[in-house]
């Protein structure tokens, strides 16, 4: 008799929820494995160029630096969470950024022509679910890789951001009302944004490691046709992480309105690859099968770490970009390095 368990995805994919694994999905296995190795390592970067910045340019250590820097990297990170799913099953979205620049365009226009702002910031995080389902049609009915067709959709969310603005800033928001107060201000000094990209960091990562859902993205990455003869439903998986991909740019977008209190159409251009080098950076596998969201918000902080320190250094602005993908370059070499070494030493001890 043929049996599953012999292609059944096993390296990377923990156990089905329910599972009487010894390894359990308690709260205290799901932390571990949330601040796993990939994790770890890049926290450890993040501090250790902090001071390193902050030795030559003390001003850097400021609270108030720090606490910019923070809120500059949240909007990537939310954006970097959602590439991580993506990744963990071989998908990728190149959309992610044009979908919260126009997310946050829709919003601030329904502000500006009267609707109330917490109307309006639902619909955001709901448009943005809908064009993640857009994507999610697109590949399935075209039967094209997701980069594909989100390299497309990235042109036609970005022209609709640009047309529905004529191309200008969307000015004359209620600024003074609740939902500009509450998320774009502080709680005893932290900004509101950063508290809900930590809730945020909790919830997906309680979802990507002990749901059904979760089990099934990285059960697809790990083996496709396994997953699929196992009876998972690969499009199904696939739709919802699009669509749940669109929601996070929407909810992202929602979040940066809150804290620029207006609308730039040119927003979020480039933040799609910010949010899949900050995927990879953190330790979420090209390969698919694996993802950590933690360590993908942490890559986000990483590369606002790198964006802000080159200010101190006088480095002209047209050299900041390849400063930047300089650094990307080099975490992920390392970060290949030693996983390579992790799993040589695991093969060599017969694991």
């Amino acid at each position: 008799m043929t049996s599953s368990t012999t292609d059944a995805p096993s390296k990377d994919v923990d156990p089905a929820p329910g599972s009487t694994t010894t390894s359990g999905g308690g709260p205290l296995a799901v932390l571990k494995r949330a601040f796993g190795m990939e994790a770890a390592s890049v926290l450890v970067a993040t501090v250790a160029l902090i001071l390193v910045i902050g030795a030559i340019h003390p001003d850097f250590l400021d609270p108030r630096q720090l606490r910019d820097v923070l809120q500059q990297s949240v909007y990537v990170a939310v954006l970097a969470a959602g590439v991580a799913f993506l990744l963990a099953m071989r998908e990728i979205d190149l959309s992610v950024g044009a979908m919260f620049g126009l997310t946050l365009i829709c919003s601030a226009m329904l502000m500006r022509d009267g609707w109330n702002p917490w109307i309006a910031v639902l619909a955001g995080i709901v448009l943005g679910a809908l064009l993640g389902l857009a994507n999610a049609v697109i590949v399935q009915v075209f039967k094209i890789p997701a980069i594909v067709a989100t390299l497309a959709t990235l042109s036609m969310f970005r022209g609709l951001s640009l047309a529905l603005s004529n191309g200008q800033q969307v000015v004359g928001l209620p600024l003074d009302h609740a939902f500009f107060e509450i998320f774009g201000g502080r709680v005893l000094g932290i900004p509101v944004s950063v508290i809900v990209l930590v809730v945020l960091a909790v919830v997906l990562t309680f979802v990507l490691r002990t749901t059904p859902f979760g089990y099934r993205v990285r059960s697809i990455g790990s083996n496709p046709d396994a997953a699929a003869f196992s009876g998972i439903s690969v499009a199904k998986v696939r739709i919802q992480a699009l669509m749940l991909m669109g929601g996070l740019a929407g909810l992202a977008g929602m979040l940066g309105l809150a804290y620029f209190g207006s609308g730039d159409p040119n927003i979020g251009s480039g933040f799609e690859l910010l949010a899949i080098a900050a995927a990879v950076i953190g330790g979420t596998a090209l390969r698919g099968g694996s993802a950590t969201v933690v360590g993908a918000m942490l890559g986000a902080i990483l590369l606002s770490v790198v964006t802000s320190g080159l200010v101190y250094f006088d480095i002209p602005v047209n050299w900041s970009s390849f400063a930047t993908g300089a650094v990307i370059l080099i975490a992920v070499g390392i970060d290949s390095l030693l996983r390579r070494r992790r799993e040589a030493r695991a093969s060599a001890a017969g694991l």
